[in-house]
């Protein structure tokens, strides 16, 4: 008997089918990979399974776990069992987090309400767990709020919350996608070593390929909540005997069209000169000093018109600190920032405003990033207020409609709200508003991490056809090397504040010369590589 077991799970949402007819199997041991687009069920079975769905949801079918029968288990049993036998990642560590509670008292808290432990002995525990995931007490002790921590830095709080006890099923959605790729491989291989060690069985939910190949010893594709396409992860994904399977493992591999790389201007659109950003520490004694912590140390780069360049590195290294200040959000501690020939800090409001207007950024998260008790015009059209001239109303919805028109989505979605459009779409969104103002610069922050494989193409490819059509040039904050191969003419390493490696693109990642970019690109994942060593592994 597997350890996990699920046979015809339909699931439906009101009168709204979800998942269809579901089959899937984990022995304890096992890695098994689930992967498909938004929407396609995914995190849905996941909840299923924990038994954490709304109270609308209605399931039919079985799912057995470890011999329990989850569908028919009381709540009290599934207290028991949550946390403690089944243990979850979810993909939103800032929302799986009480920002109240310390680091410390999150972890120990599934340890004293499973196993009794005293404070103490669960302080213990939770140390231990937390140096394992890469969280050193010297820089990350107990006392520390989520608040205070990357957002890498607190998804490994959550998998040191769901790994704590060690669980029989792991069940983890997305656990990587805020990671950058070293970390990424560090938390992959304590997955595998829990699995190897506690025979763990470990359901992987990824919109990743590559990090499924490497990861997974079975496969199961969904799509509109129903399993396409399911087997052993290499001859799954090498065969890609589904037309589905077959879609993703290209968009996965997708590299949009670009002009050829063009001569940009003499003068610089944007220019760093040595610039330097501090923060202020908490002093350890009443009387002592007040220590620094130099986030961003004496950089300097240049950004042509039209010009679209990478930056790239560990997270915490200091990338969002620096676009933070590009776009005048925060003041650097020494050097200059220089847009279209102006140093921003000499600016005065009016100065500033047309620096902004020319200036534009694209969230992480998009959701995140929109007000949504707002409708999309509102959104879209909110940059418009640092125009020279703010246009009447009847201008303005034609602003939008045509902004809208210009990343592939229609006119009439300008009276939706946010929650109705899908992660892809939003981010289609995010793109509007960025571009409405006309801007010179967009300046992108992890713009396509959170989002699958195939939005993740279409997105690349909106930005490509808006470098080409508009002039625009991008500055593309990201740890996915694949992003920064596939969109940029050129790259620069960052590391603990400093840049180590810039140059045109193809040259730094296929011949990396500084030891921070080589252990970006060995840590990167790679389907192709993926797939032959675990067929070159099997025979």
């Amino acid at each position: 008997m597997s350890l996990l077991e699920i046979e015809d799970l339909s699931l439906s949402i009101g009168k709204a089918p979800i998942l269809r007819d579901v089959d899937l199997r984990l022995d304890a041991g096992e890695v098994l990979g689930l992967v498909g687009e938004s929407g396609s069920g995914k995190s849905m079975t996941a909840l299923t399974i924990m038994q954490l769905l709304p109270h609308a949801a209605r399931a039919t079918g079985r799912v057995t776990f470890d011999g329990i029968d989850i569908l028919a288990a009381p709540e009290a049993a599934m207290n028991r069992l949550r946390g403690d036998d089944i243990g979850m990642v979810f993909q939103e560590p800032m929302t799986a987090l009480n920002p109240l509670k310390t680091i410390g008292e999150q972890v120990a808290e599934g340890i004293r309400w499973h196993r009794g432990s005293n404070r103490a002995d669960a302080e213990r525990e939770a140390r231990r767990m937390l140096d394992r995931v890469g969280l050193p007490e010297a820089q990350f002790p107990l006392s520390r709020y989520p608040h205070e921590l990357s957002g890498g830095q607190r998804q490994r709080v959550v998998i040191a919350i769901a790994c704590a006890l060690r669980p029989k099923l792991l069940i983890a959605d997305e656990p990587t996608t805020a990671l950058d790729v070293v970390l990424q491989k560090q938390i992959l291989e304590l997955l595998q070593g829990l699995v190897r060690e506690d025979r763990m069985g470990l359901l992987l939910i990824s919109h990743d390929l590559a990090v499924v190949a490497e990861m997974a010893d079975r496969v199961a594709i969904m799509r509109a909540g129903e399993v396409l396409d399911t087997g052993e992860t290499a001859r799954t994904l090498s065969e890609q005997r589904h037309p589905y399977t077959r879609q993703l493992a290209m968009a996965s591999v997708h590299v949009p069209e670009r002009p050829a790389h063009r001569p940009h201007g003499t003068a610089p659109l944007l220019e760093l000169r040595g610039v330097t950003r501090d923060y202020p520490l908490r002093r350890r004694s009443l009387f002592g000093p007040a220590g620094t912590f130099r986030a961003v140390d004496g950089v300097s780069f240049t950004l042509a018109a039209g010009q679209s360049k990478a930056l790239v590195g560990r997270s915490g290294c200091g990338k969002s600190t620096l676009a933070r200040m590009i776009l005048a959000l925060d003041a650097p501690t020494a050097g200059e920032i220089v847009f279209e020939g102006q140093d921003l800090a000499r600016l005065g409001t009016a100065g500033m405003k047309a620096a902004r207007r020319h200036m534009q950024v694209v969230f992480q998260d998009p959701y995140g990033s929109f007000d949504p008790r707002h409708r999309v015009e509102r959104l879209v059209a909110e940059p418009l207020h640092l125009a020279e001239k703010r246009p009447g109303r009847a201008e303005q919805r034609d602003m939008v409609a045509h902004a809208l028109h210009e990343v592939g989505l229609s006119p009439s979605d300008m009276d939706k709200y946010p929650h109705e459009f899908s992660g892809g779409q939003r981010q289609r969104l995010s793109i509007a508003r960025a571009i409405i103002t006309r801007p010179k610069l967009i300046v992108a922050d992890e713009p396509v991490s959170a989002l699958d494989v195939s939005i993740r193409a279409q997105i690349l490819d909106l930005f490509a056809d808006l470098n080409r059509r508009l002039g625009l040039a991008y500055l593309f904050i990201t740890h996915d090397l694949t992003v920064a191969r596939a969109i940029t003419d050129e790259v620069i390493v960052m590391h603990e504040g400093r840049f180590v490696e810039e140059g045109e693109t193809a040259v730094v990642l296929e011949r990396p010369r500084s030891d921070a970019a080589k252990a970006l690109v060995a840590a990167a994942p790679d389907l192709s590589r993926a797939i032959a060593q675990r067929l070159a592994e099997a025979g």
